[in-house]
């Protein structure tokens, strides 16, 4: 039993683990830097809360004998990183090395010696030469979002120089190597618990991730990782489920993401492929939902169309209905009888939906007498764009409809869906959907290219706030 379930287990797993992508997002070497500029800002501030405690001792000096010492209030003036440097670490996260900084510290010191000889004044410490280096590990917790962590922290003060002001300088110079160094050790042990801190403090920002965003009161959108970062020496992937699904109910669609690979630019921050996969799986749930349907009346069709929705015209191609139905208004509707398919190819975004029109006459008293049944194939070829965060598809070029029993009324329905369907759905479209991002996230003169199986944004990003 316990076998069986073990084996079980690693089968989901396994599954999971192998699952591609729906949606991912690249950060390049640009956007890396972005971010170290983001982090250096952070982490500076963090050091600028270097606390080091009042401490004192005892030292021997020639030829007075033993002095006792104490530096108290000592706080930092200033703190500069003017080197530092990221990189990504293949498989485990970013590697983030800082050179050349410095501190500037002030405090007041007190010595006695002679037993009864005492004497006071400030010092101000110059710290040069410090350096840190650590490894932010980049994985996935289990809400699916990424989660970072600081990992073999090292830093080093090179030195630590301390100047007196005020008293007998001859004194206080005689064991000021030791001052020295006991300053260096203290703040040595505080950077890294900092470093610690400044990448630990990413988290709660990381957690903005809108793993699952609402679309309308029918669907949302679900981005959460299906897999740890892929992190090679040039990029690094989050690979998410991009999965659209019905309010409260996810039921995964009957098909999967295909795979894909991206290509090798680095001119932007970010990239985002949104597979046709994504796109597919909100066609299922817009028609599980039961809204992939549209009466066309008369009323919608443009005053200058050359045609109207009543029985004269669509008499013209079955002359029975203009006899049986004279002078009467007409009602079409038009719903999706499967699922639409979205494909992509380089340049092209095409929308091929099977639908069923039935036709029906409207009589006196309102009530709607059926006309015929018309199986209706639409092939529409799309523009889409970045607004914002949100992407859409807002304009059809061509649409090519075809009847297996009315030929004729090819051109009348090809009509109808160019005046008067294709723009309602292209304003429902409009409202686009929600793109993954952290906090506040602004794109910055994205631009989308339509490849194979796949949407590709490319992006520079601003945070703000």
């Amino acid at each position: 039993m316990a076998l069986s379930l073990l084996l079980v287990l690693l089968a989901v797993v396994s599954t999971t683990l192998s699952m591609n992508p729906g949606v991912t997002v690249r950060l390049t070497n640009k956007g890396l830097q972005y971010g170290k500029q983001l982090g250096m800002d952070a982490l500076q501030g963090q050091l600028k809360s270097v606390q080091i405690p009042d401490f004192s001792g005892s030292q021997r000096v020639s030829p007075i004998g033993k002095v006792k010492y104490s530096l108290t209030n000592i706080r930092l003036v200033n703190v500069g990183l003017p080197k530092s440097a990221v990189d990504l670490v293949p498989g485990t996260g970013v590697k983030l090395t800082i050179g050349d900084a410095f501190m500037n510290l002030h405090g007041n010191w007190r010595v006695k010696y002679l037993r009864i000889i005492k004497d006071s004044g400030s010092f101000d410490v110059g710290v040069t030469g410090l350096s840190i280096s650590t490894t932010v590990a980049v994985k996935s917790d289990q809400t699916g979002r990424p989660v970072v962590s600081s990992t073999n922290c090292v830093a080093n003060v090179a030195s630590a120089k301390v100047k007196f002001h005020g008293g007998a300088s001859w004194l206080y110079n005689l064991f000021s190597k030791f001052i020295n160094k006991a300053l260096r050790n203290a703040l040595q042990k505080q950077i890294c618990p900092l470093v610690d801190k400044t990448v630990a403090g990413l988290n709660p920002k990381l957690k903005t991730l809108n793993v699952l965003a609402k679309v309308d009161k029918y669907a949302e959108i679900e981005y959460s990782m299906v897999s740890s970062p892929a992190i090679s020496q040039a990029t690094l992937d989050l690979n998410m489920k991009g999965e659209f699904y019905n309010i409260g109910k996810h039921q995964e669609a009957p098909f999967t993401p295909a795979a894909y690979s991206l290509p090798s630019e680095n001119n932007n921050m970010l990239y985002m492929a949104l597979s046709a996969f994504t796109a597919n799986s909100a066609g299922f749930v817009y028609n599980k939902a039961g809204v992939l349907s549209l009466y066309v009346t008369d009323d919608m069709v443009p005053k200058g169309s050359p045609f109207r929705l009543n029985t004269k015209t669509f008499g013209i191609f079955i002359p029975e209905i203009a006899k049986q139905y004279p002078g009467l208004m007409m009602k079409l509707l038009v719903r999706a009888e499967q699922n639409p398919t979205v494909t992509f190819q380089p340049k092209n975004a095409t929308v091929q939906a099977n639908a069923m029109v039935t036709a029906y006459a409207i009589q006196p008293n309102g009530t709607l007498s059926p006309l015929f049944v018309l199986n209706l194939e639409s092939s529409v070829s799309a523009n889409v764009f970045v607004r914002e965060l949100n992407t859409a598809s807002p304009h059809n070029q061509t649409n090519h409809a075809a009847d297996s029993q009315v030929g004729s009324l090819d051109s009348v329905l090809r009509m109808v869906l160019k005046v008067v369907v294709i723009p309602i759905v292209n304003v429902q479209l409009g409202k686009g959907y929600p793109l993954p991002a952290l906090g506040k996230m602004n794109l910055v003169n994205p631009q989308l290219q339509i490849m194979k199986d796949y949407m590709l944004i490319g992006t520079d990003v601003q945070f703000t706030g």
